[in-house]
């Protein structure tokens, strides 16, 4: 069966992967230099291009590796093989321009290799894209398949058959479940062929090529007992820790010099991600400062105007880590408006200013956080932060809520675009912010950026 030359088609679709990059790089010379474009300062000889292979070949050798191109992706996504590759393919070309800066005696073309970060990461994924429709149509008739059984029958179990019954393209056939109940019963639609007493009869009169224990964290002494009946089995084993079951966030498995260690709270936000965020806030709050300086003076006078000082209210909120900081705004209210102690603002809030009112119903006192987003306080995008006073009740009567403090605190976020927002359910605030960190992506960020500005452009109620 094919699954038993896995390493060698590994293999195979390595070499094939960098026949078309070093393609994909001489292709862009012949395009850029011989098919008549204009070339003002002459063609180039095509020696130092060949050469150059020396280091693009290796290099996104290690970069496809790194990116789990070249491990079993049956259950993988098109779109998520494909995403792969493009990061892959994306760090390379920043890498190789890099590296054109430290040849001093050539120049290499930018055209050359623009045309490449296009024909590269086009040419791969159209070839994994052809090798998935041809194993789909291979395992469809029986080829390349790999014949499961499931060990459990709890919610992890049933999480497990229920992803394996949904990807029939993956080539996993489940040929049953082997778990204390009825026998001719079923695991989210995987039938029962035996107790845990059967396991090793089911093994010897099936064909089984990987069994997979989804045992929960309860049953440690069943797990115990499983794991020695199959030690002197031939089968591949695999196991699906029920400790990451209930947490919120990613998880992710390091090693601790040969100890596997499993992080149960980790975000995507982190290296090159948090320091392109982090630069996009600085670029884009600096701009908007400085494009809307006038505008922010000129609300600054009729705050003083209407109600004196100060122009702007500050308030204590907890960000990223749980480090508290002092969230600015331009003051709406009364100066005396918390003289009783803090308190959530309603509707028609009779503590507000004729100026504040104008200011809230618009969101324009929240322009001043531009600044807390400079400081490095806060995001242009991300959970919006809390009061500390409020926090220590939410944290206690709310699951997961310290996690939102796992990311920078934003002026806008995924739960204000969907109208969670001021006197709301802080449930809902709490699952939509934890959505965004789970799911957080640059295009992500911008999505939320673009939402607000309509939804400010239709939308007048206040946070």
């Amino acid at each position: 069966m094919l699954y038993r030359y896995s390493e060698v088609f590994r293999t195979l679709l390595a070499v094939a992967d960098l026949t078309l990059v070093a393609a994909a790089w001489l292709g862009a010379y012949l395009l850029r230099f011989e098919i008549g474009l204009p070339v003002p300062r002459g063609v180039p000889a095509p020696e130092p291009y060949v050469y150059a292979l020396a280091v693009i070949v290796p290099l996104f050798l290690v970069l496809f590796r790194s990116h789990g191109l070249y491990e079993a992706r049956r259950m993988d996504s098109p779109l998520g093989e494909a995403s792969a590759v493009v990061r892959a393919t994306a760090i390379g070309i920043l890498i190789l321009a890099a590296l054109t800066f430290l040849v001093r005696d050539f120049s290499y073309s930018r055209g050359v290799l623009g045309l490449f970060a296009f024909s590269a990461p086009t040419a791969v994924i159209a070839l994994r894209s052809t090798i998935r429709m041809a194993l789909r149509r291979a395992r469809r008739k029986g080829f390349n398949l790999r014949y499961v059984l499931l060990v459990g029958s709890g919610p992890l179990a049933e999480s497990v058959a229920e992803r394996i019954l949904a990807r029939p393209d993956a080539g996993l056939r489940m040929i049953g479940v082997v778990a204390d109940g009825a026998i001719g019963g079923a695991v989210s639609g995987a039938p029962i062929i035996g107790g845990y007493a059967d396991l090793k009869s089911v093994l010897h009169s099936q064909r089984v090529d990987q069994v997979i224990i989804a045992l929960s964290r309860h049953e440690f002494e069943r797990f115990e007992k499983v794991a020695a009946e199959l030690a002197d089995e031939v089968v591949n084993v695999t196991i699906v820790p029920d400790l990451l079951h209930g947490f919120s966030l990613r998880s992710s498995v390091e090693s601790l010099d040969g100890i596997p260690v499993i992080g149960l709270q980790e975000t995507p936000l982190f290296g090159w991600a948090s320091l392109g965020k982090r630069s996009f806030d600085l670029v884009a709050s600096a701009g908007l400062l400085l494009a809307l300086s006038p505008f922010m003076g000129a609300i600054a006078l009729a705050v003083m105007a209407s109600s004196g000082r100060p122009v702007f209210y500050r308030q204590a909120r907890m960000g990223h880590d749980g480090r508290v900081f002092d969230m600015l705004k331009f003051r709406s209210m009364r100066r005396d408006a918390e003289a009783a102690g803090p308190g959530w603002t309603t509707q028609g809030d009779p503590r507000r200013t004729a100026v504040g009112r104008w200011l809230r119903a618009r969101s324009l006192d929240e322009l001043p956080q531009l600044i807390n987003v400079l400081r490095g306080d806060m995001s242009l995008v991300g959970p919006r932060p809390e009061r500390p006073t409020y926090i220590e009740t939410f944290r206690r009567e709310i699951p997961g809520y310290m996690l939102r403090h796992k990311v920078r605190a934003g002026m806008t976020g995924w739960a204000q675009v969907h109208g969670w927002r001021g006197d709301t359910s802080i449930q809902e605030r709490v699952e939509h912010d934890l959505y965004y960190i789970q799911k957080w992506s640059f295009w992500l960020d911008l999505r939320i950026l673009f939402m607000t500005a309509v939804r400010a452009g239709r939308d007048h109620t206040a946070y």
